[in-house]
């Protein structure tokens, strides 16, 4: 399991989200059901935790929850051979993400022997849709509740920081 990266910005990027309530939502790409079951795990701790949050396919978004959604979460699995040539799957779907202008945006994957560099490049094209991007995590396929669990005390942590 990666750690997460860029978690410092996220106080500078939230600041004033925690006074208020937040929606979220988490967008999958999915081919086996590991990232699919990742994203599951996310929304229901982050709703949990307060932030009410669903999970959806991206072949299937839900446009008005993401409307109104102030927190995006993109995860796609690992695409690429097993040393090198790491990318997110689904690259032209998550290309053609709707616009998620000023909304703080995190990301994760899920890969069985390497993530190289997936997290940065799932990044960049959630940046480029808009997105607010905050640090990303890479969770290893044998370790999807420990990871997804890691990812929300993460994010939780850093919002009730800075709502204090």
């Amino acid at each position: 399991m990666e750690t997460l990266y860029r978690w410092s910005d996220m106080r500078r990027i939230l600041t004033g989200l925690t006074s208020r309530s937040m929606k979220g939502i988490v967008i999958y790409e999915s081919l086996t059901g590991n990232t699919r079951k990742a994203g599951e795990k996310i929304a229901a701790e982050l709703s949990r935790s307060g932030i009410p949050t669903i999970a959806c396919s991206i072949r299937q978004i839900d446009l008005q929850q993401l409307s109104e959604a102030e927190l995006v979460i993109v995860g796609s699995w690992v695409d690429g051979l097993f040393l090198f040539g790491q990318k997110p799957a689904g690259v032209r779907r998550l290309i053609e993400l709707p616009a998620i202008d000023g909304k703080t945006a995190a990301v994760y994957c899920t890969y069985a022997i390497e993530s190289g560099k997936t997290l940065d490049k799932l990044s960049a094209i959630v940046e480029r849709r808009g997105g607010n991007m905050i640090g990303g995590m890479a969770i290893k396929r044998g370790e999807l509740d420990a990871g997804a669990s890691d990812f929300v005390d993460r994010l939780v942590g850093v919002l009730e920081a800075q709502s204090a």
